[in-house]
């Protein structure tokens, strides 16, 4: 079951796998240095929120990072992490077709509050980037990108085609991230099929 409130997902997790509520999951793995960090993060001026199952930090409306556990650590994505100031070389692309999004990976308790200034500077930076309107320059995304299996699909259905044609450049790559990563064909076209409700509202794969 997935969580409804911040509070349950330190407990039992975000619900995404059959591992929720488990002492397997991954967030029980993590769960001194996900305290930690979200004591350090409540202590700046951003608000908690649930999102996505997942504890989703903003200000004035405005999302910034979500906190999160995985198998080898636990992380702050930052959405518009590309544009932090990154001195200390703490923030990590997350994969190689990644454009604003970075990670600040941590898997012990002393090296998060060896740090503890730098991620307070960076969680306040990334407020005011938000402030300020600044926006992460999207790479064109054309034809060329798209599985096979995807043109197929929106060939044969014109409404999909034109809902995909107007999502913006983030939320088409982030879409295209998704589906060609499966490895098998089938596997991309069921993908495909489950976002198509998603790509119909004009939404992104993550909203």
């Amino acid at each position: 079951m997935r969580p409804h409130n911040t509070d349950e997902y330190f407990l039992s997790g975000c619900g995404r796998c059959k591992l929720g509520g488990t002492p397997q999951c991954k967030v029980h793995r993590w769960s001194e240095e996900l305290a930690l960090m979200r004591e350090i993060i409540l202590s700046t001026s951003v608000s908690e929120e649930l999102k996505w199952s997942t504890p989703c930090y903003t200000s004035e409306g405005k999302n910034l990072f979500i906190l999160a556990a995985f198998k080898d650590y636990m992380a702050i994505n930052f959405f518009k992490g590309s544009l932090l100031n990154d001195p200390n070389n703490l923030l990590t692309k997350p994969g190689e077709e990644t454009q604003g999004g970075r990670q600040m990976r941590f898997t012990e308790t002393l090296v998060i509050e060896k740090h503890q200034t730098e991620i307070i500077r960076m969680i306040n930076e990334t407020i005011q980037i938000e402030k300020d309107g600044k926006k992460v320059e999207s790479k064109t995304v054309n034809e060329a990108d798209y599985p096979e299996e995807l043109l197929q699909i929106l060939n044969e259905q014109p409404e999909l085609k034109r809902a995909f044609d107007t999502l913006t450049p983030g939320r088409k790559r982030g879409y295209l991230i998704h589906f060609g990563s499966a490895k098998q064909s089938k596997t991309r076209t069921s993908r495909i099929e489950k976002c198509i409700p998603k790509i119909l509202k004009g939404k992104g794969y993550m909203e």
